[in-house]
């Protein structure tokens, strides 16, 4: 017989009201960005790749650092980079070092991309979350997520 699980140390009222809050937030938040970018023909993924792109050296990066640093997976990458290619915002490019890896580039056009939708997106972003919060919140907040952030990534480093 398997050993019985413990108890959850279920949330809390004042948690889970603080869950809830995060959770619908983020995700209406989420959802107004992407609405925001359709009329550029953007989705949220799309406008982090490009934006990934458009700070690193020469507008290109490994396909592998791409993933880990948009936070998405190597196969949800190569997808969205497809779509992305024949949007003709981006193409891939063999790595002439390793020749195995590739590379992900941003073209003129995904470069025009960005530089379009831009100044819609952190308009949103100012109008829909900066401006409802005071320096020492946003100070706060910044605080809170590094930290969460680098728990998650701690404990994901440590399973692998």
């Amino acid at each position: 017989m398997p050993p019985k699980k413990p108890e959850p140390k279920w949330l809390s009222p004042k948690e889970l009201k603080a869950w809830r809050a995060y959770i619908v937030a983020s995700r209406r938040m989420w959802e107004a960005m992407e609405n925001d970018l359709s009329p550029h023909d953007l989705s949220m993924s799309d406008y982090e790749i490009l934006v990934h792109l458009s700070e690193a050296p020469d507008r290109q990066i490994r396909m592998s650092e791409l993933a880990e640093s948009a936070m998405i997976s190597k196969s949800r990458l190569s997808h969205r980079m497809k779509v992305m290619e024949k949007a003709g915002w981006v193409r891939r490019e063999l790595c002439k070092v390793d020749k195995r890896g590739q590379f992900a580039v941003m073209t003129e056009k995904g470069w025009k991309a960005i530089v379009k939708a831009a100044p819609d997106h952190v308009s949103s972003i100012r109008s829909r979350f900066v401006d409802h919060l005071t320096a020492k919140d946003q100070e706060d907040l910044a605080r809170i997520f590094e930290r969460v952030s680098m728990k998650m990534r701690e404990q994901f480093e440590s399973e692998e």
